[in-house]
């Protein structure tokens, strides 16, 4: 196995745990990154050719190679997969009764590159990485033994996929994937849309977040902005709010969401408002409407760095727009799945917003992806969910 070469000091981060070696870290004079094939298993050594582990490298990528295992010459093959892919449905096994959950988490699952989403009988998969990309036969292959899945969804429509120069694609790997598939999460069924759903057809990284809001659903009445398909006002109408609108821009998702709060709650107040959702939350404000229990869970302001300035303005409107439009007394759950955005910022946001209006502010709960989105600790990327419940006291 050929080996890659890091400058001098560039070891530091792998040896406190990290799984990624970035392409200006590469010593380039001892091992060109163009000397490599997309993919290529290779031991990573530092600049005293100390053997840190075995990784696969993209030359073409910003994150030049991603470590699979602290040992030399250990290439991701079909047994060390297997186990991995075992190992992580084991614990989900242990965490959940039912088969609904993410089964694998990229680098928290030791599987750079990989994710897979479980709606019962059906999978749907996520591969951003050149090696990954290669492996997805073998994969394939041990999903289909593992779990005997009516079908498995490739989703490689996905925009991480471009910095690693692959193709984007949708696939039916096994079977043929419904258009939507039944999701049982907190006691509730809900049905999303899958081959036309964002990211793999649901977010069960809320799961535990969208929980804590049923101690304030009662006689409630609920905002629930870039809703998707309903995950929190239906649990909230389920557990006794009165009402709820729910705001999105897209029209799909908002049918869902319809048909997912009339399931929960039949004869319920339900309002959907189409369009921008920030757009809608301006638009309510000058409305004068106001909530009793406002959640707002938008897409990632920050993808990139690059998009910080830009993400943060985005952050800073939803999150004021948010408070105006909490009666007194009411709560506010805010959200960022942004990586780059990290949990204190995002309540400072939320604090200045609420000393710029002389708004008292009590913070109830910070919440993160559940524990089916393990988080790697030497790797705060993987830590990307924050939710922060507030109150407005009376």
């Amino acid at each position: 196995m050929e080996t890659l070469y890091l400058k001098r000091g560039e070891e530091r981060r792998l040896r406190a745990g990290h799984l990624w070696v970035f392409s200006n870290e590469v010593d380039v004079a001892r091992s060109p990154l163009n000397a490599f094939m997309p993919g290529q298993a290779v031991n990573v050594a530092d600049a005293a050719s100390r053997i840190l582990g075995t990784a696969y490298v993209n030359p073409s990528s910003l994150i030049a190679a991603r470590l699979v295992s602290r040992r030399p010459d250990t290439p991701l093959d079909a047994d060390l997969a297997r186990s991995r892919l075992a190992d992580a449905l084991a614990l989900r096994q242990s965490l959940f009764h039912e088969p609904f959950y993410r089964l694998c988490h990229g680098e928290g699952d030791w599987l750079p590159g990989l994710v897979v989403d479980r709606h019962g009988d059906h999978l749907v998969a996520q591969i951003s990485t050149a090696s990954m990309d290669r492996l997805t036969p073998i994969l394939t292959d041990i999903l289909s033994d593992m779990l005997k899945p009516a079908s498995l969804l490739l989703d490689n429509d996905i925009s991480s996929r471009d910095f690693e120069a692959l193709p984007r694609t949708v696939t039916n790997a096994l079977g043929s994937a419904p258009d939507s598939v039944e999701v049982r999460e907190n006691g509730l069924t809900y049905r999303a849309p899958l081959r036309e759903g964002q990211k793999t057809g649901w977010f069960y990284d809320q799961r535990d977040n969208r929980m804590a809001l049923i101690p304030f659903a009662p006689g409630a009445a609920v905002l629930d902005a870039f809703c998707y398909a309903g995950g929190f006002g239906a649990l909230a109408l389920r557990h006794g709010a009165r009402a709820v609108t729910f705001a999105d821009a897209s029209s799909t998702a908002l049918d869902f969401a319809r048909q997912n709060a009339e399931r929960a709650a039949p004869q319920s107040s339900i309002e959907c408002l189409h369009g921008d959702a920030l757009n809608t939350l301006a638009r309510l404000r000058r409305e004068g409407r106001r909530f009793d229990l406002v959640c707002l869970d938008p897409p990632a302001f920050i993808k990139r760095r690059k998009d910080a300035r830009q993400g943060l303005e985005a952050y800073r409107r939803i999150n004021e727009l948010g408070l105006d439009l909490v009666k007194p007394g009411g709560v506010l759950m805010t959200c960022s799945c942004s990586h780059h955005l990290d949990a204190e910022t995002l309540r400072a946001l939320a604090a200045k917003a609420a000393a710029k209006r002389r708004m008292p502010l009590r913070l109830l709960r910070q919440g993160f992806q559940g524990a089916d989105h393990p988080i790697h600790p030497s790797m705060p990327e993987t830590a990307y969910l924050k939710t922060l419940l507030f109150q407005v006291p009376a």
